[in-house]
């Protein structure tokens, strides 16, 4: 019989990164005694109040994070800070880890959140993990970022296979008064962003009065940073240092031949310039599209 528990401790342990819960013992059939055995054997060594490890301590942060879910009862999910870690939307892990469940445990190293708006349309799972959904955990970490961080946050998790446009526009259609959901709305409403380059030229467009672009777009088998359909000019935001490979110098030059060759002109503006001659640098742009249209006239 001790045998079977075992494999069955194993079995639970190997879907949950190496971890198991208190509660999900004594749901398998074991004695308080019997996991007390366990513990004093070492084959359950405790990492907090309530959940173990089996056999050893796993210490990726991806199994700490399912042992601090673990930890916070019934209905916890990671959360915030830590699912966006787990989404790989930040590319880091901070601790403590953070947590969303019914009742604000004290548990050391998580930081529990109690939520009157979490449904079950906000949370999932993920690499076995239950985490919320990718547009929840945008719109809970949304109010800790601004400017430039908070475009860069929100345009990079745009671009995983995780976070899609109709479901950040869903989350924030039942939660409008949440912290920063007008900020987010944009994304909604804006095409995504590659770089925060390219998040600074859509903000000097908009202040110098330049006509909205399509960004992000394909063009001859090319994928296109900004472009002006209407006058046939293509704008490639570079920052300095960003050819700094031979390659990547030639296949941008024989793209602006490619283009050229089809009546299509490149302009490249620089960040250094967007930011240290902001008003000449719109003015030419400005000129250059003026006279691409009278031409196309």
């Amino acid at each position: 019989m001790a045998r079977a528990f075992d494999k069955a401790i194993a079995t639970l342990a190997g879907r949950q990164h190496g971890y198991v819960s208190r509660a999900q013992l004594l749901r398998l059939g074991l004695t308080p005694s019997a996991i007390k055995w366990r513990v004093q054997t070492g084959w359950l060594i405790p990492v907090h109040a309530g959940v173990y490890a089996v056999g050893y301590v796993q210490r990726t942060p991806v199994a700490r994070a399912h042992a601090a879910v673990l930890a916070c009862g019934e209905k916890a999910w990671l959360s915030y800070g830590s699912a966006a870690s787990l989404w790989g939307f930040h590319k880091y892990w901070d601790e403590p880890f953070e947590v969303t469940a019914p009742c604000r445990r004290m548990r050391d190293g998580i930081r529990v959140h109690r939520s009157r708006t979490l449904t079950r349309r906000d949370v999932t799972h993920q690499l076995g993990i239950p985490v919320t959904t990718p547009a929840r955990t945008v719109l809970d970490v949304a109010p800790r970022l601004t400017g430039r961080r908070l475009s860069r946050f929100v345009n990079d998790a745009l671009r995983t296979p995780y976070l899609h446009a109709a479901d950040l526009a869903d989350v924030l259609n039942r939660n409008p008064r949440r912290p920063a959901a007008n900020d987010l709305r944009r994304f909604v409403e804006d095409p995504k962003t590659n770089s925060p380059l390219e998040d600074d030229f859509r903000e000097f467009a908009r202040r110098y009065g330049l006509p909205a672009p399509v960004t992000n777009t394909h063009l001859l088998g090319y994928e296109i940073d900004v472009l002006y359909p209407r006058e046939r000019v293509i704008v490639e935001v570079d920052g300095y240092g960003f050819h700094s490979d031979r390659d990547t110098f030639e296949r941008d030059r024989k793209r602006d031949v490619v283009m050229l060759a089809e009546g299509i002109v490149t302009v490249r503006i620089t960040g250094e310039r967007m930011a240290g001659e902001p008003e000449e640098e719109a003015r030419r742009l400005l000129d250059i599209l003026a006279a691409r249209r009278e031409n196309a006239a």
